[in-house]
């Protein structure tokens, strides 16, 4: 049996405690950009779908649309929406391309599918700290930060998963912090704690945590003595497929040259074309 990435009930419980006194700036920074990318888009949605963990800064943005739980069975219609947001949860999904693939089933033919979540550079800083205080001081590693995709993996989800036009973006940000447990305090109000399954289920060790803040210090702080933290958003966007929308030319079927187009003219290569024979040693 393989094991699941993400304890569902520690995710739950650290969302639940984040609600109470949330930081959710970078909930708000994926909204924005979330309707940037729709501000772009010549056609209007009456259908909206949003998959997402904590609903509240998307309930506001977007208060006609429908707050659909992330969990691994996702409660969507076939075929009922024209436009669906998974709103800043893809990265705790153990099945990612299968939420995906419920995704683009759920929407109409032409309907549009935007996920914003974090990617592999985010808390990398905190990810190298902590492992090489771990080591240091207990000779071994344990799961304390989210395992994160690339932008080059994950982009091709969208095509595993059936999305016509896929395009995946990046937006690195970096916030400031006085020091790691203010870092810490802010992902607990982010609702972003380590909810892995694998997790150790004790308490961190008081000298492993003096001994990361020290790297942390050491190795990234910056010249006012405070400590940077990268969080990088990925967005991956795509269409259901539909007939009318625009197909690539099949290769060899153009009928204009491209200095025609460039308005420029044409200058013959001086390499030979006729074939050639080549020699290996």
């Amino acid at each position: 049996m393989t094991r699941t990435l993400t304890d569902r009930t520690a995710l739950m419980r650290n969302r639940q405690r984040a609600s109470r006194n949330p930081a959710l700036f970078l909930h708000e920074t994926a909204v924005d950009e979330v309707k940037d990318r729709l501000s772009f888009v010549k056609k209007s949605f009456t259908d909206t779908s949003i998959v997402t963990g904590l609903p509240d800064p998307w309930q506001a943005a977007f208060p006609d649309a429908q707050i659909i739980e992330d969990a691994e069975t996702l409660a969507l219609e076939p075929e009922s929406r024209d436009l669906i947001l998974h709103a800043m949860s893809l990265h705790w999904a153990d099945d990612p391309v299968g939420q995906l693939i419920q995704c683009r089933r759920a929407l109409r033919p032409d309907g549009l599918f935007i996920a914003v979540f974090f990617g592999g550079q985010t808390l990398h800083q905190l990810r190298a700290v902590l492992a090489q205080a771990e080591s240091d001081l207990r000779g071994g590693l344990s799961p304390r930060v989210l395992p994160m995709g690339d932008i080059r993996d994950l982009g091709a989800l969208l095509q595993r998963a059936g999305f016509a036009l896929p395009v995946a973006d990046t937006l690195p940000l970096e916030a400031s912090y006085e020091s790691l447990i203010a870092l810490m305090h802010d992902l607990r109000a982010m609702g972003e704690a380590n909810a892995l399954d694998a997790r150790p289920r004790n308490f961190s060790r008081r000298d492993v945590l003096l001994r990361a803040a020290d790297l942390y210090a050491e190795t990234f702080g910056t010249p006012d003595g405070r400590i940077p933290a990268t969080f990088e958003l990925i967005t991956l966007t795509g269409w259901a497929p539909s007939e009318d929308q625009p197909q690539p030319l099949r290769p060899g079927s153009a009928t204009t040259r491209l200095a025609d187009a460039l308005g420029t003219s044409e200058t013959p290569s001086k390499i030979d074309d006729r074939p050639q024979s080549f020699m290996c040693p």
